[in-house]
């Protein structure tokens, strides 16, 4: 456990990508096989399911520690962190025995391995509660800080390291003297961390991929420029950019795979892409997009939503909801790996295997086509209609990379849709961000009522935090646990993709990925936007064409955003 717990202090406290790197690859060098193994699991974002839920782990703590429920409660909501709260007051226990035993408790106990440590966890699991508290008590009582505090991370199966799955793969290639696309095929997928695992994650490179893996995702940047400064629009291909499930769809020795981004194993949940995928010739890999989809076209990824979280689907529901793959890449064909070839060859691929599997279940990307940037960015203007979030670009010679490569992929999206929000609630952060409030509730205005629409923790800069945090804790008007209401007077602009009608909020909506696109202090809230208009953004999502004003609020264009603009007869009066 030490030297894990070495290893994550330092991943933890350095923001040299060199310096990680390095210090993983030192890790490797001196570790088991077993204890490799599971450092990558973790490392690479794997996590332990939670033994033991957070709020048995304060009551043993004010337990075992002798301190009152309120102050523990207190401590951890200053440090903003279960796992490191514990850490910390493990230190202040008084076992009530004599000097001498207090002395001889205290002396250095040998630590378990990292593999040790996670057989003794699982095997805890099956366990009554008593004895769950008695060793997890022992175990607060003699590791030190740092054990003490990754020990707590893989109880509440929360640990996290501020290392990409690249990076990992990145160290263990250099351990191992391996291409690190190699490295990132055996990460994807299903495995388990073993010692055996860790031998064939460093063996010499055999060509052999193992039959359900899929392959790394390719991922597109942001384009933030103008597309003209790409060059000629002809070195260019254009695709709508869909918004449904990134998947790969594999097809090999006579099994079909169907992996998501989330490297989720989903294959069963849409049996009506399982069977198309019978007719794919063998070793054929597709990447592309799952998508609800009946006789009009795509339907809204709210309908989608019903089906992500079924592990089985009911006939209604695949009748209510009927799912395409469509394809936009090809990464393996005929068994051999394409991803190298450029991006024009794999789609002549494709398009041929498409053609010949002849499927209603399985689609192909449209191609757009435009004699200069400007007639895309035309094409680009119907993806609201279309139900799309804007245009992929991907340059005609790029190859199939992995992660993030800047340059030759690029999302074009349409831009969000913004509204005028008045912030209600305010909660701390986590972690470094444990003793600021960074977490928000945004409202606007039904009638006279304040109704809650969206919460948000990203926009900010660092100055604007703590500028905001001053105003927070001097404008309290109730406390409700970590949760503080807040005087109505501050006003944000908020963003967001999309925007659904929900049962499940008092709002009647709820909108896609939220966030702070500026604060305006230019504006007081009876100026926030109205309940009323917000809901006009629904026929706007659905809807090519946008809705016009009546008098109660209007959707207008605003620097090329959705956004909603209020007459004055939209505020309450004050």
């Amino acid at each position: 456990m030490q030297p894990f717990s070495n290893l994550y202090q330092t991943l933890d406290q350095t923001t040299s990508t060199n310096a990680k790197v390095q210090a993983m690859v030192d890790y490797f060098a001196t570790a088991s096989d077993s204890d490799a193994a599971w450092a990558v699991y973790f490392l690479s974002g794997r996590r332990l399911k939670r033994l033991i839920g957070a709020s048995t782990l304060r009551r043993w703590l004010a337990e075992r520690s002798a301190l009152p429920d309120w102050l523990v409660e207190e401590c951890y909501a200053s440090v903003g962190d279960l796992a490191e709260t514990i850490a910390l007051l493990t230190g202040t226990f008084d076992t009530g025995a004599d000097d001498e035993a207090n002395a001889a408790q205290k002396q250095p106990v040998p630590l378990p391995s990292l593999s040790q440590q996670v057989a003794a966890l699982q095997a805890l699991s099956a366990a009554d509660e008593q004895s769950q508290q008695q060793q997890i008590s022992l175990w607060w009582q003699t590791f030190g800080y740092g054990p003490c505090f990754v020990l707590n991370k893989l109880l509440t199966g929360g640990l996290r390291v501020g290392v990409s799955q690249l990076l990992v793969a990145r160290a263990v290639a250099i351990h191992g003297d391996l291409p690190r696309s190699v490295i990132l095929h055996r990460l994807m997928g299903e495995w388990t961390p073993d010692a055996g695992f860790w031998r064939m994650l460093i063996s010499e490179d055999d060509g052999k991929a193992v039959l359900s893996r899929p392959y790394p995702f390719c991922l597109a940047s942001p384009l933030e420029d103008e597309p003209d400064t790409l060059g000629e629009v002809t070195e260019w291909l254009a695709e709508w950019k869909w918004d449904g499930i990134r998947a790969q769809l594999i097809r090999r020795s006579g099994q079909t795979f169907l992996w998501s981004r989330g490297e989720e194993l989903i294959t069963a949940r849409f049996p009506e892409i399982l069977e198309v995928s019978n007719s794919l010739p063998d070793g054929t890999v597709l990447d592309g997009e799952i998508l609800p989809w009946n006789d009009k076209g795509v339907m809204p990824f709210a309908e989608l939503q019903r089906r992500i979280g079924r592990k089985t689907v009911g006939k209604k529901l695949l009748a209510d909801v009927p799912c395409i793959f469509l394809a936009y890449d090809c990464m393996e064909h005929d068994g051999c790996d394409i991803r190298e070839l450029p991006m024009h060859q794999r789609r002549d691929t494709l398009t041929r295997i498409v053609s010949d599997t002849a499927a209603p279940s399985l689609k192909l990307s449209e191609l757009l086509t435009g004699t200069d940037w400007s007639a895309l960015a035309e094409r680009r203007t119907e993806s609201r209609g279309r139900l799309v979030e804007g245009l992929m670009l991907k340059h005609r010679d790029a190859p199939f990379h992995t992660g993030r490569k800047r340059g030759q992929y690029w999302k074009w999206k349409i831009e969000p849709y913004t509204v005028d929000a008045v912030m209600v609630y305010a909660q701390a952060g986590h972690g470094k961000r444990s003793n600021l409030f960074t977490d928000y509730t945004f409202a606007v205005w039904d009638n006279d009522t304040l109704v809650p629409i969206a919460k948000a923790y990203s926009g900010l800069d660092n100055e604007e935090i703590k500028q905001l945090d001053k105003w927070i804790r001097k404008h309290t008007i109730e406390r409700f646990g970590p949760v503080r209401s807040v005087v109505a007077e501050q006003v944000f602009e908020l963003a967001f993709e999309g925007i659904n009608v929900s049962t499940r909020h008092k709002s009647g909506i709820a909108v896609r990925f939220p966030r702070i696109a500026r604060w305006r202090q230019d504006l007081s809230a009876k100026d926030a936007d109205t309940l009323t208009a917000v809901k006009k953004l629904i026929t706007a999502d659905a809807d090519s064409e946008t809705p016009s004003g009546n008098g109660t609020g209007a959707v207008t264009e605003k620097g090329g955003q959705q956004q909603l603009s209020l007459t004055q007869t939209d505020a309450p009066e004050s």
